[in-house]
């Protein structure tokens, strides 16, 4: 059993946590309200998002000066 799920997650990774991230957020939405979840949903995806740059070992401002647009950009170096 075990074998199997591991497999699935492999092979269906992206998948399975769409679908958990749509469910933990019809959760959010029915317990908290609407805005309530939906700020508390940006919460987890930013601090996901630090946390994957804190991963791969990344410098997070090269990184938000990277996305940001050019005339912002410049501002900062």
């Amino acid at each position: 059993m075990k074998e199997f799920l591991m497999l699935s997650f492999k092979k269906h990774r992206g998948k399975i946590i769409g679908l958990l991230c749509g469910l933990l957020f019809g959760i959010f939405i029915l317990s908290l309200g609407l805005w309530r979840g939906l700020f508390l949903s940006i919460c987890i995806a930013v601090g996901y998002c630090i946390g994957r740059l804190y991963d791969k070992e990344e410098n997070f401002t090269a990184s938000l000066i990277a996305i940001l647009p050019e005339n912002i950009r410049n501002k900062f170096q």
